[in-house]
């Protein structure tokens, strides 16, 4: 039997254990298991960096290439050697500044038109898509009915089909003149119109909003809807005076989500108009209205894409405070 002097048998005294040599790689592997938060927390400022760095660098560059003379650029971007992308990021030190092309944007072309277009159609198509995927989604998340499961599956399955694939029957179906439809256009076809925009647009966007507010209503407790039926409302004043003011954020990030699509879309807009500004022509096409047979004006492109980016993103700015609250209202219960 060991003394209290001696050390039991097969015990390890941690003091004379001798120091493993470990290279770089080992030593932080080390110290981040004896410390996770400290690699969590690298982790999420190097994630957070490369995010930033990626995200706004487009916007800097942009920005350089508006406020450099067009006769520096010239110099820039037709270089014997092709396109030299560092005398863009060299532009700011050593070339001169031309903010006027921010004016010249709007004085060269109607750019506020194209704008104004395609903020427009993006504003009737979230609002479109927002009331008709509201009912769907009550429809689909709060009541039971045969053939639920087959419905769903049926919009899953139009959602995966690609926009470009519509295009020919939609193109023929809307520059056809149809007589039904004089009074409401000149010449009875939809083309050159905004209707040709906000079908499409409304057909294809909808899918994922009615997925989203779909998820959102059927978390509505049926207390809360039931005891506004039992005031005298209908299932439809309860939709809109109960579940869809709860589900704030579903109904935020759904509507956020299609005006930035919409707004950013270009394929449909560009073949069902011939890109003038009075035919409802998107904002992408003004951007390109730029960009001549004999001459590219990169200022003038990269400005008008700095002027068309800021309602979005101040809508973004706008609308994600408003998510954050939605979430994080009725979170304490006091």
């Amino acid at each position: 039997m060991a003394t209290r002097d001696e050390p039991e048998l097969g015990r390890i005294d941690r003091r004379e254990e001798p120091e493993i040599d470990r290279g770089i790689v080992e030593a932080w592997a080390a110290a981040w298991i004896r410390n996770p938060e400290r690699a969590y927390r690298a982790a999420f400022y190097t994630a957070a960096i490369f995010f930033v760095v990626t995200t706004l660098f487009p916007f800097y560059w942009l920005a350089m290439v508006a406020l450099t003379p067009r006769g520096e650029l010239s110099t820039v971007f037709l270089t014997p050697g092709g396109f030299d992308p560092r005398l863009v990021l060299e532009g700011d030190l050593t070339m001169g500044t031309n903010p006027g092309a921010f004016v010249e944007v709007f004085t060269t072309i109607p750019f506020h038109r194209y704008m104004f277009n395609s903020f427009l159609i993006a504003t009737v198509t979230t609002v479109i898509v927002l009331v008709i995927a509201s009912l769907a989604g009550y429809v689909f998340g709060r009541l039971r009915f045969r053939g639920k499961g087959p419905l769903l599956l049926l919009v899953l399955i139009v959602s995966f089909f690609p926009p470009a694939s519509f295009f020919v029957p939609l193109n023929r179906l809307f520059n056809r003149n149809v007589d039904v439809l004089r009074p409401v256009v000149q010449d009875g076809s939809l083309y050159n119109t905004p209707y040709a925009m906000f079908i499409p647009f409304s057909a294809l966007f909808l899918p994922l909003s009615i997925f989203i507010l779909m998820t959102f209503y059927s978390q509505i407790p049926d207390g809360l809807e039931d005891a506004a039926r039992v005031e005298g409302t209908t299932r439809l004043g309860a939709l809109f005076r109960v579940i869809v003011p709860l589900s704030a954020p579903g109904v935020a990030t759904a509507g956020v989500l299609t005006f930035i699509a919409v707004y950013n879309e270009y394929f449909f807009s560009s073949l069902m108009t011939d890109g003038r500004a009075g035919n409802w022509a998107p904002m992408l096409e003004g951007v390109l209205r730029f960009q001549g047979q004999y001459e590219v004006l990169y200022n003038l492109m990269a400005a008008a894409s700095v002027v068309a980016v800021l309602p979005v993103a101040i809508l973004v700015i706008v609308a994600q405070e408003k998510i954050v609250s939605g979430l994080t209202a009725g979170a304490v219960k006091e």
